[in-house]
């Protein structure tokens, strides 16, 4: 039945609404058609669903303007039968509307009119399952007509009304692929660890996948001339919809880059539809409908009553008292340091983390002379017998299994006394490669490498007979396994993010929360290129932003590996053998040299700080301990064959079920086997050669460099297999961290000098990023408190002139505050385009405060950078550069971090930047940071057994300390006197390389991101939607 509105008036002009009902009365065409009618110029007809479906066209009501858009169950053709009947001015032309039934064909249409399109390519299928030759699949990436897609990537169906897409992730992320689909309830996506193959039943669109910092952004258009963005929480990250009180999903306005606009007009150019995607529309903020009526109001005079005047009445007739914001927000100085008035804001939060609690590393070296093991080697580096290979993916390391169950017995034969000795060790070893190839169920390149190099060659006849090659007869196997990240490492790393959550921002908890979702939080996530500290930044995000789900959506989504700034110690290898070497000369002698400036005030000063007095007498006592262990862990592991076919149920421990599991296999336990994956076998290889590397007995010599790995392996025994009751376990802990306390320290710099020039040779290029980040943060503030350009308040785009102005302006901003740092360099402007994510939109946003704006950047490392970046922190001022300075780190904290042994697992570095509003711009004092540790999971497991931590204990995890000052309450250090300590040890901006191009798991760039959000994301073909989730 037709639905009239209005007066009647004669001279009104009709507007016809002929949309689904269901599109009709959401809530956003509503608010647009109530402000259209209170002009008082129009009469709206809303068709409704019995006459667009049932009536015949004939009868339809006549109108001046026909809205009209496809959804579900609409009858194109029908209307389009209408539009040549009746003739009304249509707001969307109809025909290009059936493009966004297939697309194909908006990739198609995308590319015809110049509008950039994710790389991607098209399987298409005659019939289910038919096996088509241009299509590959292999573990990690799909190739269709030579055109290969690495995983991450997404599958889309080419069916714009199907809306089951899937992302399909990379074993080295732990696998699995995730299915986005219409909202149904609270979740818009479901998370499938186990499974990797792609679809086969229809023909799907692939193309690459590109995180998007877990934020999906809508462009609505009214018109070429007007675009409104919103941001919400992306399906892809953990499949929970964010709701407000009243059930919508929550989304908030953003602003979008000139580039973002003008791809926004061609969008709806190309395809002739002035108003898109008013039914998404789910905001608080009330200004959109206002644009969007006024717009449209004008379209309409414009085309059916032209003498009439579209200039907008200044007071808008549905206007009423203005609605007050919902934020609650205060203002919060530090708390910590000291508070320094409620003048001042948060702005920038950098935190440098060590990975969570981790099994032991370990390596196994030996020398193959198989065939079967040479031809492999062959196979994957190409057939060159001088060359090594890498086995990583899930095939390489199964043919290597493969391989080694053929060469060794599936039991011991009893028979070894009669071998040789050497023998005897390599099938051992042997069987070593194949018990950590068997462990895990599937194999994940994230927790297993080999290298295969040759050492030897002899020349052969060629199989053709023509003349000679080469052939290997001996490489080196080199399996490297183990410090995979524990059940307890991602309960620690979700635990510390929650505590971050809760404790570093305003808001009690909540405020981080608020700022996020209103897009008040700039968040990056680094990472370096080791699993476990992959998997620790995605559990810490998962705390920190209240996440749900599986972490491999969350790594693939919001962590960033950056390996060149978190990974590698080679740039200061020569060094450390120095402070090494030294440290062994210290303990074997049993004396310290002191510095000279060494002191009873600053004993932090002596060569070999921290070392215990007897540590020479500690040496053989640890060596004998550490025998008495392995010959137990021997006992057990010899009779694990019949222990395990007692206990088949639990020989197989699959790692990657286990990857989001914050709680021990309690099954396992009971059975008496070792916590995690690790098998007797490996148990007893591990303790073995910790054995034999320690102690020389045919040299009589102590390998100090294993005294850490030796702590190590206690203390995560101590935690994790107590259940063994392990005799001489305890002693030989307690043993080995007298000495660890001493060496591990000395390792980064025998002396705080050596420490310093260590330090700034690993952690350069993270000194250099976070004086970026801190220079960044300080210029948006200050372009916030004090605009210079004031952009144009119409409710249009901005012209591209004015665009072209404002980029002047901003360039000339920067050049005008270069002041104190050097000009930024083309590479820093690409690292900060890089890092420049959407922005509240002021104007549209129901917040309180919109202007409020934290930059948070994450870097998870290992505790190599760790180290360096304190040691450079606190004895930065030792340079000769920077002599008569004081340390930027206080006497007294100076001294609780000599005394401080270790930084643990979780152990961390927080730098705060707050911004004082009341202090003049040019006041140095304008900007404070804020500097804190906590020494990590730095309680051992013989501790406190009857406290609290018992229970912690008994779930095998340790708990992580809380923050401690390194300035003195009530002290203030400028970003000044930050930057001109930390400068001279940091990279310099220029020497930054520009963005990475895009690959698997690293940087995406910005310019890709923008292509692919709007290319993808326009409002009004909904089936076609994001390639990240829509």
């Amino acid at each position: 039945m037709v639905a009239m509105e209005g007066n009647g008036g004669a001279d009104k002009i009709t507007i016809g609404v002929c949309v689904m009902e269901k599109k009709v009365f959401s809530s956003p065409m509503e608010q647009i058609l109530e402000r259209l009618r209170a002009f008082g110029e129009f009469e709206i007809i809303i068709f409704g669903d019995k006459v667009i479906l049932d009536d015949p066209i004939e009868i339809w009501p006549n109108c001046d303007c026909l809205i009209a858009f496809y959804s579900s169950g609409f009858p194109l053709q029908k209307v389009q039968a209408y539009a040549a009947l009746r003739r009304p001015f249509l707001v969307n032309e109809l025909e290009p509307q059936y493009l966004l039934h297939d697309r194909r064909k908006v990739y198609e249409h995308l590319e015809k009119y110049g509008i950039p399109v994710p790389n991607y390519a098209l399987v298409n299928r005659e019939y289910p399952y038919q096996e088509l030759d241009y299509f590959i699949e292999q573990e990690d990436f799909v190739e269709v007509h030579g055109k290969r897609f690495l995983k991450p990537f997404v599958e889309k169906p080419v069916n714009g009304d199907d809306h089951r897409i899937m992302i399909y992730y990379p074993s080295s992320a732990g696998g699995g692929m995730k299915e986005l689909f219409r909202k149904v309830g609270n979740r818009s996506s479901e998370f499938h660890p186990d499974v990797r193959r792609v679809r086969r039943e229809g023909s799907y669109i692939y193309e690459e996948f590109m995180p998007t910092g877990g934020t999906d952004v809508k462009v609505y258009t009214v018109g070429p001339g007007y675009a409104h963005a919103e941001a919400r929480k992306s399906p892809v990250v953990d499949g929970v919809v964010m709701r407000n009180p009243d059930g919508k999903e929550v989304r908030y306005p953003v602003l979008l880059t000139p580039m973002e606009k003008q791809m926004a007009r061609d969008v709806c150019s190309a395809f002739r539809q002035m108003v898109c995607g008013f039914d998404l529309l789910r905001s608080d903020g009330r200004s959109y409908y206002d644009d969007a009526a006024c717009i449209l109001r004008k379209i309409f005079l414009d085309a059916k009553a032209p003498h009439l005047s579209s200039t907008i009445p200044p007071n808008l007739p549905w206007k009423s008292e203005p609605v007050q914001p919902t934020e609650g927000l205060t203002r919060q100085g530090s708390g910590i340091i000291g508070t320094f008035g409620q003048s001042e804001e948060l702005r920038c939060v950098i935190v440098v983390i060590r990975h969570g609690d981790r099994t032991p590393k370990q390596k196994v070296k030996l020398k193959v002379t198989e065939e079967k093991l040479l031809n492999l080697m062959l196979k994957y580096n190409g057939g060159k017998p001088r060359t090594e290979t890498k086995l990583k993916s899930a095939i390489q390391l199964q043919d290597l299994l493969d391989a080694t169950r053929q060469l060794v017995p599936p039991t011991r034969s009893g028979r070894e006394s009669d071998s040789d000795a050497d023998d005897i060790e390599h099938v051992e070893k042997l069987r070593q490669v194949k018990a950590v190839l068997e462990e895990g169920g599937h194999f994940s390149g994230i927790y297993r490498k080999v290298q295969l190099k040759p050492l030897k060659w002899i020349k052969v006849p060629k199989r053709n007979g023509d003349g000679e090659e080469e052939r290997p007869i001996e490489a080196l196997m080199i399996l490297k396994y183990g410090g995979v990240l524990t059940h307890a490492g991602r309960k620690q790393a979700e635990e510390l993010g929650r505590f971050f959550r809760n404790n570093i921002y305003p808001g009690e908890g909540t405020g981080l929360l608020r700022l996020h979702s209103t897009y008040r939080h700039d968040l990056k996530i680094y990472s370096s290129d080791e699993g476990r500290v992959q998997m620790s930044a995605a559990a810490f995000a998962k705390g920190l932003l209240d996440l749900e789900g599986q972490l491999t959506p969350i790594l693939v989504s919001l962590v960033s590996k950056d390996s060149s700034m978190l990974d590698g110690l080679e740039d200061a290898s020569t060094e450390m053998d120095e402070a090494k070497a030294r440290l062994h000369e210290i303990i074997i002698s049993n004396t310290k040299a002191k510095d000279t400036e060494g002191s009873a005030e600053f004993p932090w000063m002596v060569d070999g700080a921290g070392l215990p007095a007897n540590a020479s007498q500690l040496l053989p006592k640890m060596a004998k301990l550490t025998k008495e262990v392995t010959a137990q862990v021997k006992l057990l592991a010899e009779g694990e064959d019949e222990k395990l076919a007692l206990t088949s149920s639990f020989s197989k421990y699959d790692q990657a079920k286990a990857l989001g599991k914050t709680t021990i296999d309690v099954a396992r336990i009971a059975a008496g086997l070792p916590c995690g994956s690790e098998s007797f076998l490996l148990m007893f290889a591990r303790w073995r050669k910790l054995e034999r590397d320690l102690y020389n007995e045919r040299k009589d010599r102590f390998d100090i460099t294993q005294i850490p790995d030796v702590y190590d392996s206690c203390k995560y025994d101590l935690l994790h297999n107590a259940h063994l009751d392990l005799e001489g376990l305890e002693e030989l802990f307690k043993v080995a961290q007298t000495l660890a306390d001493g060496v591990i320290p000395n390792e980064y710099g025998i002396n705080p000098k050596q420490k310093l020039k260590i330090g700034s040779k690993i952690a350069r290029r993270l000194l250099g990023k976070i004086l970026i980040d801190l220079r960044n943060t300080r210029e948006e503030a200050i372009s916030v408190a004090e605009p210079k350009f004031i952009e144009d308040e119409a409710i249009f785009l901005p012209t591209k002139e004015a665009e072209h102005q404002q980029k002047i302006h901003a360039r000339n901003e920067d050049g005008r505050r270069s002041g104190s740092t050097s000009e930024k360099s083309l590479d820093q402007e690409d690292e900060d385009d890089r890092e420049t994510k959407y922005r509240l939109d002021p104007k549209y946003a129901n917040v309180r405060t919109p202007e409020r704006h934290v930059r948070t950047r994450l870097y998870f490392t290992s505790e190599s950078h760790i180290h360096s970046l304190m040691n450079v922190l606190r004895y930065c001022n030792l340079d000769e550069c920077l002599q008569g300075e004081d340390s930027l780190v206080c006497q007294s904290a100076l001294d609780r971090l000599h005394r401080t042994k270790e930084l643990d697992y979780m152990s961390n570095i927080v730098l705060r930047m707050f911004e004082n509003t009341e202090v003049p711009l040019e006041d140095e004092k304008r900007f404070r940071i804020e500097m804190t540790f906590s020494r990590g999971a730095d309680l051992s497991p013989l501790e406190d057994k009857t406290s609290e931590s018992s229970s912690l204990l008994q779930e095998h995890t340790l708990p992580i300390m809380g923050p401690e000052r390194l300035q003195e309450v009530g002290s203030c250090l400028t970003m000044d006197k930050f930057e001109k300590m930390v400068r001279p040890f940091a990279m310099p901006p220029e020497d930054f390389p520009p963005a990475a191009p895009p690959q698997a798991l690293g940087y995406f760039s910005k310019g890709a991101g923008v292509l692919e959000r709007l290319a993808s994301l326009w409002p009004f073909h909904k089936g076609a939607s994001a390639a990240n989730g829509k």
